[in-house]
């Protein structure tokens, strides 16, 4: 069954973490969207440096959670703190919450899901320099390579992205978790 996945990203992106979600996501025969806080193009983050642009598919005020089955929400330093700052970005992760649907950040991505307030008692893993924002917002850290929790996929760097594509692609096959929590 063909699916839709929003990719939520702004400037600063590591690109890897958009690039093999969505590369993995399309070989399921899957819609992957690039949704940013601008149209036109995002620029991405590779080895300590600018690299290349994406088209943005669709501009986070034109979104809605509703055409979507999943979420993925890539790392890198800057492009999480430059969303986390922006309300309808919390608000629009939060909307994936309440409806169940299944969500995978890895790296920095995380650092969302702290505003988001989606994260009290359950099971994350992260880059380690997040770790504690995520423990003082409840969730319960582990340094493993993918950790799933009903619908949360959360890895930690991209090292990771074997694991993380993997077991994100299996979470959103299953569809909706009852026990996805807010």
């Amino acid at each position: 069954m063909k699916k839709n996945i929003a990719i939520l990203a702004t400037d600063g992106f590591e690109e890897v973490e958009l690039s093999s979600p969505k590369a993995y996501l399309e070989e399921q025969g899957w819609n992957a969207d690039i949704i940013s806080l601008k149209s036109g193009t995002i620029k991405a983050w590779k080895d300590g440096n600018w690299s290349k642009e994406y088209s943005v598919d669709v501009v986070l005020d034109q979104a809605n959670e509703a055409d979507y089955d999943a979420l993925v929400l890539p790392g890198g330093v800057i492009n999480p703190d430059l969303l986390r700052r922006e309300e309808a970005a919390v608000n629009f992760v939060r909307s994936f919450f309440e409806s169940k649907k299944p969500v995978a950040a890895i790296c920095h991505g995380p650092q969302i899901l702290v505003d988001a307030d989606v994260l009290k008692g359950r099971k994350v893993t992260s880059f380690f320099s997040v770790k504690n924002d995520l423990k003082n917002a409840g969730a319960q850290w582990e340094d493993s390579e993918v950790v799933v929790d009903n619908g949360l996929v959360t890895s930690r760097n991209p090292n990771d992205l074997p694991a993380f594509n993997k077991k994100m692609v299996e979470e959103i096959k299953e569809g909706k978790h009852e026990r996805q929590t807010v």
